[in-house]
């Protein structure tokens, strides 16, 4: 009886844009070489040598004009891998956990998987050394292809499945978003122009107007969005917390806990809802002490103990790591120790008299 032929393994291959990238590219290939079969770059016009830094780390370097439009230069790239599973990351990503999941997940059947990116943000998004998690569609199979001139989106029929790979992201820092202002807008508008009124697109401005710190134009991207968006979409979560945010930073504290009360039945779950609820009732005590102690201030911390009841939700869509924890915690505590404070200045007060 003849044996039947071993079954070859799927082959793997990381596909990647870049341009101007000897900062990072070294760091992102590194992470994933031991965890795919090929690595195939196409630069779009590097200045800074990142097409050689590249070719010494094993990549595969092909070479493309930039067509001003994302979707077809990853095409492109997908075109030239030619490759049974395709992993897709930027150079300023990198694999934090879970490679070796890669092999055993793409023995499985066609469906596309969606990797958790942890992303750095600065000072003014969340605390020192803050990130935020974005579950995103990245691991496709042979002939799923981009849509969209940016911020563009892998479209199939295929089901989309989580995979446990941990991806790293710097690119929101200042230091790499200085260089990359004035470049989205002008492809966000024009892709708007072609889908008027598409939410997605509107969240994707306020929040490119948000990184560009200008909270008025991003507040009202988002109120644009927000009256499209479905509860379903997997955007509308960030989208809510960032108008909340936006909504206070600009002045507009009772629209943002006008918003907070309608979305509250949305999100009893979330601890980044429950914690940033609790921002903006300190604020509403900083701007109305004569109720903070008696209503704003308790209602805070109740705010921070739900966080901590509901605990770390990763799962969610933007969330922050440390809202359902450590940063829930320290609020609750200087809170607390406000309350404490007060309470004993008005006992003494009381003695006094």
């Amino acid at each position: 009886m003849r044996k039947a032929a071993p079954t070859k393994a799927p082959e793997i291959a990381l596909v990647m844009i870049v341009r101007d990238e000897a900062r990072c590219i070294a760091r992102c290939l590194e992470s994933v070489r031991p965890h795919v079969d090929r690595m195939v770059v196409l630069d779009t016009g590097s200045t800074d040598g990142t097409p050689m830094l590249a070719a010494s780390m094993g990549a595969q370097v092909h070479h493309m004009e930039w067509p001003d439009d994302f979707s077809a230069a990853r095409n492109h790239a997908l075109d030239i891998a030619d490759s049974d599973w395709n992993l897709v990351l930027d150079a300023d990503e990198w694999i934090i956990s879970g490679g070796v999941e890669l092999r055993r997940w793409c023995k499985g059947r066609p469906r596309m998987g969606k990797l958790c990116v942890q992303s750095a943000v600065e000072a003014e998004q969340g605390p020192k050394g803050a990130s935020r998690r974005n579950w995103m569609t990245r691991l496709l199979p042979r002939g799923v292809r981009y849509e969209g001139r940016i911020h563009e989106q892998a479209v199939s029929p295929l089901p989309r499945e989580r995979i446990e790979l941990q991806v790293g992201h710097d690119g929101y820092l200042e230091d790499q978003l200085a260089r990359k202002r004035g470049r989205n807008g002008p492809l966000l508008l024009a892709e708007l122009s072609a889908r008027p009124g598409d939410p997605y697109l509107l969240y994707q401005l306020g929040k490119d107007s948000e990184m560009n710190a200008d909270l008025q134009a991003a507040s009202d991207y988002y109120a644009q969005s927000l009256t499209g968006t479905a509860s379903g979409e997997n955007w509308r979560h960030g989208l809510v917390i960032r108008q909340m945010r936006c909504l206070s930073k600009t002045g507009r504290l009772e629209a943002a806990l006008e918003l907070a009360d309608a979305e509250l039945p949305n999100w009893g779950k979330s601890p980044d809802f429950y914690f940033v609820l609790g921002n903006l009732l300190l604020d509403k005590a900083m701007i109305d002490p004569a109720r903070a102690v008696q209503d704003w201030l308790p209602l805070a911390a109740g705010a921070w103990e739900h966080c901590l009841a509901i605990g770390e939700r990763p799962d969610l869509e933007g969330s922050m790591p440390g809202c359902g924890s450590h940063l829930a915690e320290h609020n609750l505590a200087a809170v607390r120790t406000q309350m404490t404070l007060h309470a004993a200045r008005h006992e003494l007060a009381q003695l006094s008299n």
